[in-house]
């Protein structure tokens, strides 16, 4: 077993060659057969509208899938209430995934004051209200109820920051691992490009999803004490009725935000574990600069041009990303703990050619904003 999924994980790297553009990742089944797909190795479900530029998080998992031979529908903000828009694009080959977009669902929804916002700049036309709170778990909840036990990824920063019990401000208490409340089968935490390339070169392969256990950048649900130089974290029994074993939780568990760090990062939570695999490594600048070479149309998809497009691809169109990764540990930021410590850099040639392409659009204005 353990042999076939690190062969899998040979080839988990991103893939440099020249990429041809192929429009949109396809939203509809009318979509699917315009590509020559019949079923989609892997269905991708997100709390954002579909915006096809790499700020959008599941624009990137799905180019770098699709990079790797995978085709990969989206279903954006589906109506969570209803059965039909789970169903849209039928069931994937290999599995869902799932995202509540690029922001925490709650954060999306309510301001510090716990004031409802009244926009969405995520949505088309900016509306609120086309996602769930909580959406991770509400859209893995109508998964398992139209497909059973189909394998179930979840990711994005919802995900990735409430993988270990953590302080929920909305409820003003402790919850438990998002995993357990999603009832996925893997939390890829972190920038994901590699875990998720892995996991993909694993299930195509055959290996079962419950056997996907040790793979960098993931979060899984154990039965078994782990042998070997495990960190056992204070259970999420003692973090919730203890401040003090809160603390030294937290402490662990940014800690365990090293991709240097062989260890794996356990905590009890009942009579299960969540068990917390290494990071995965910094990208090297190769594989940072083919992210951005994917064939994105950094266009919204046209399905929203009749409400005027998605508000929030306005700030990021004429923006480019240079670097990724912060060493250092704000507490009121997020950039550490979700896209690591190490600070990795695009080339300048990368950087330019992004230029060169911004300055071909009709709406390019002469300025880069950020």
């Amino acid at each position: 077993m353990n042999k076939s999924i690190n062969d899998a994980g040979k080839k988990a790297r991103v893939d440099t060659s020249p990429k041809e553009n192929k429009g949109f990742l396809p939203m509809s089944k009318k979509e699917m057969r315009a590509q020559g797909i019949d079923q989609c190795d892997f269905i991708l479900v997100t709390g954002d509208a579909y915006v096809d530029h790499p700020s959008f998080g599941a624009a990137i998992v799905g180019r770098v899938l699709q990079a790797r031979g995978f085709s990969v529908g989206i279903i954006a903000q589906p109506n969570w209430q209803e059965n039909a828009d789970f169903n849209q694009l039928g069931a994937p080959r290999l599995g869902f995934l799932v995202t509540a977009g690029n922001l925490d669902s709650m954060v999306n929804h309510f301001t510090v004051n716990k004031k409802r916002r009244r926009e969405d700049v995520y949505a088309p036309g900016g509306q609120a209200g086309l996602r769930p709170d909580r959406a991770t778990i509400v859209y893995c909840g109508k998964i398992r109820e139209n497909f059973g036990e189909i394998p179930l990824i979840i990711g994005g920063i919802e995900a990735s920051l409430r993988r270990f019990a953590h302080y929920d401000y909305w409820q003003e208490k402790v919850r438990r691992p998002i995993l357990f409340d999603s009832r996925a089968d893997l939390l890829v935490y972190g920038m994901g490009e590699l875990a998720m390339i892995e996991i993909a070169e694993g299930l195509s392969a055959g290996i079962p999803v419950d056997q996907l256990t040790h793979i960098k950048g993931t979060a899984v649900i154990s039965r078994e004490a782990e042998a070997g130089d495990a960190v056992l974290l204070p259970t999420t029994e003692e973090v919730m009725a203890d401040t003090q074993a809160y603390a030294r939780a937290t402490a662990l568990i940014y800690q365990s935000n090293n991709a240097h760090d062989p260890r794996i990062y356990r905590q009890p939570t009942g009579n299960r574990y969540l068990q917390q695999n290494p990071p995965q490594p910094p990208l090297s600048q190769a594989e940072f600069d083919a992210l951005y070479d994917l064939p994105f149309t950094y266009r919204w998809h046209p399905a929203y041009d009749q409400v005027g497009g998605v508000p929030g691809l306005e700030e990021v169109k004429f923006s480019i990303t240079a670097n990724r990764g912060c060493y250092g540990n704000c507490t009121f930021c997020a950039l550490a703990i979700h896209q690591g410590k190490y600070v990795q850099m695009r080339s300048r040639d990368s950087i330019v050619r992004e230029a060169g392409r911004m300055a071909k659009d009709p709406d390019f204005k002469g300025y880069i904003h950020d």
